[in-house]
């Protein structure tokens, strides 16, 4: 009796894991949306056995997620590209996924998404999940299979770090920016982001990239000394998003940004991020800046379209995307111009120290070797007059370096 009943399990088991076959094959890979109706109905027939369809649809999207690592994939340029094309619920049903997968790590590696399984049991996971979101079975069956859909178009990218669970990503080592210096450095660019007044905000960030600078500088001459405890650090690379509107600009800002701080970037305007190269601590000086001079520029430009509204000038896109265009433009001079006067303060002869000229051979030698065959973009011009010497004044104010006079227009 007790073997009969074994059979019939393994036979419920069977039939539910062809009914999701079949409601894969006809949603998955399929040119149009057709086949999504049939497989959410395929999916929604097994109304008994709900709790079970949930359990497999969390683990065949395991499976899929790991396959996105493997193509070069992180959980973060995921979640963008689920966010650009789907909606707020496919959104969480990706985190859910990928945060089931996360369990079978014990360690993640840097930069991977944290994500957490809320819903207990994976037995639980369907009605947990029909709670959080408030609606039927047909729906949430085609929200997975539409971000299933998504999991499997992914094509091969560039990585830019270990996969999850490879025992070398435990022995890799990397210098940091020291944690006492970092959260100096974050609390002075908050502080600049906070401040209504521009003086202020300029000794606030001028003190933060001052200390970005000292640290590449210190870090570059110990390596060259050979004081660095460990094995040698070699350069590694990151991905930044990089979203509309208006993501030319924010590229630009970007590549400023990096080229200001020994780093490359590639912006790669289809999938919505710039790889970033470059050495750890650089690296977190490239997302700190950058993030803190994003912020400055979309609150400047809120103030100027403001004060163009008041003297009666109706504003447009135009004018935004000329504001942050003339924003990037000129703050790539003017963090060049900062970064170099501090390294000059340290070292003496910062143009010409042979520690950090082998540190910019590295990571260029480590860019191209990643990307051989990038290309330049046109951008779409600065169309808008106002929007432009808007967006060059926002520069010349915004909070980078010392109070030297601005540069010439």
């Amino acid at each position: 009796m007790g073997r009969e009943g074994g059979h019939a399990k393994l036979r419920g088991v069977r039939d539910l894991a062809g009914t999701v076959d079949r409601a894969f094959a006809a949603a998955l890979y399929a040119q149009d949306d057709t086949g999504l109706d049939t497989g959410a109905s395929l999916l929604v027939a097994e109304s008994e056995r709900w709790a079970a369809v949930g359990r497999e649809l969390l683990g065949r999207g395991e499976a899929y997620v790991r396959q996105a690592w493997e193509r070069g994939w992180q959980p973060a340029d995921v979640l963008r590209l689920v966010r650009r094309d789907l909606e707020e619920r496919h959104l969480r049903i990706a985190g859910d996924v990928i945060a089931a997968e996360a369990r079978r790590y014990a360690r993640l590696p840097e930069r991977w998404t944290e994500a957490e399984a809320w819903w207990g049991e994976d037995g639980s996971y369907a009605e947990r999940l029909a709670q959080r979101e408030r609606t039927d079975r047909f729906t949430l069956a085609t929200a997975f299979l539409e971000v299933f859909r998504l999991l499997i178009r992914l094509p091969s990218i560039e990585p830019v770090g270990p996969l999850p669970g490879d025992p070398a990503d435990a022995l890799a080592e990397h210098a940091h920016i020291e944690p006492r210096m970092l959260g100096r450095i974050r609390a002075l660019l908050a502080k600049a982001e906070a401040t209504t007044y521009p003086e202020e905000a300029e000794a606030l960030s001028a003190k933060a990239q001052e200390l970005m600078a000292r640290h590449t500088v210190d870090e570059a001459l110990l390596a060259a000394a050979g004081g660095g405890k460990g094995p040698a650090q070699v350069p590694g690379a990151c991905r930044i998003g990089v979203e509309p509107p208006y993501e030319e600009a924010k590229a630009v800002l970007l590549d400023a940004v990096a080229t200001a701080n020994r780093c490359r970037a590639v912006w790669n305007g289809g999938f919505e991020f710039s790889t970033v190269v470059g050495f750890e601590s650089d690296l977190e000086a490239v997302e700190l800046l950058y993030t803190s001079l994003l912020v400055q520029g979309t609150a400047a430009m809120t103030r100027a379209e403001a004060a163009q509204r008041a003297g009666g000038r109706k504003r447009t896109k135009t004018f935004r995307q000329s504001f942050l265009l003339a924003y990037a433009s000129r703050l790539g001079r003017r963090l060049a111009e900062t970064v170099q006067a501090a390294e000059r303060e340290v070292s003496g002869t910062a143009e010409h120290l042979p520690a950090l000229v082998a540190r910019d051979v590295a990571v260029t030698s480590r860019a191209e070797e990643m990307f051989p065959r990038t290309t330049m973009t046109r951008l779409r011009g600065a169309s808008d007059h106002a929007g432009w010497e808007d967006g060059t004044a926002a520069a010349d104010a915004a909070h980078v370096g010392g109070r030297r006079p601005p540069l010439p227009r």
